[in-house]
């Protein structure tokens, strides 16, 4: 019976040396994760696995190849196989904290699979400080002109246009007060003239008697 677990553990053990990879890997939250496990020859067409839990026998297979090198994708992990390369890639998208966990790449074949721990850490993503921008609205200036103010400038234009009458009608009006008195005045003067040079009548009638005797 020992001997039996033994054999198995070898058979594992050799079998676990035909595939490696990475131990351990770390990735970020919402970020991608791509682990690359590689194997010896002869198991190009073999199909290739990536499980998830601790317990090699319990293992939960997330994600498989179909034999040919065309990427295989289910959820947020997709696998594909290069056997040029001798090699296939585990891609782990939009990563969650809860994906920290151990996984498994493996090869299936008769009898016990083959298969690489890879212990899988996802740290949280870095938290950025929002940048607040103020913004000071501008305050466009404005005259307001109310009735009053209205009002108000009319009743100066009427003014001003009246003072501006008025100084016209003084004008015109001097001068021909002016003239009119001047008239008056010459017209007074020519009648004075005249009542002086006209002959008093004792005057005349002492004349005519005189030149009678």
């Amino acid at each position: 019976m020992h001997l039996l677990l033994l054999f198995c553990l070898f058979l594992q053990l050799s079998g676990s040396s035909a595939i490696s990879g990475p131990r351990a890997v770390r990735g970020v939250e919402q970020a991608s994760l791509t682990v690359r496990c590689r194997y010896d020859p002869a198991y190009e067409s073999y199909l290739k696995w990536w499980c998830r839990g601790a317990d090699w026998g319990s293992c939960r297979i997330m994600v498989k190849t179909t034999g040919s090198e065309k990427e295989v994708k289910k959820g947020r992990v997709s696998i594909k196989d290069d056997r040029k390369d001798r090699s296939f890639t585990v891609t782990m998208e939009k990563l969650r904290l809860d994906d920290s966990d151990t996984y498994w790449c493996g090869i299936e074949r008769v009898g016990t699979d083959l298969g690489n721990q890879v212990e899988v850490t996802i740290d949280p993503a870095p938290t950025t400080v929002p940048t607040t921008t103020t913004t000071t609205p501008t305050t466009p200036i404005t005259s307001t002109v109310t009735t009053k103010d209205i009002v108000r400038s009319s009743a100066e234009t009427s003014h001003t246009s009246n003072n501006s009458d008025d100084g016209l009608g003084l004008s015109v009006l001097l001068p021909l007060i002016f003239a009119v008195l001047l008239l008056l005045f010459m017209v007074a003067s020519l009648v004075a003239w005249r009542m002086a040079k006209r002959p008093k009548k004792g005057e005349g009638t002492g004349l005519m008697l005189g030149w009678a005797g």
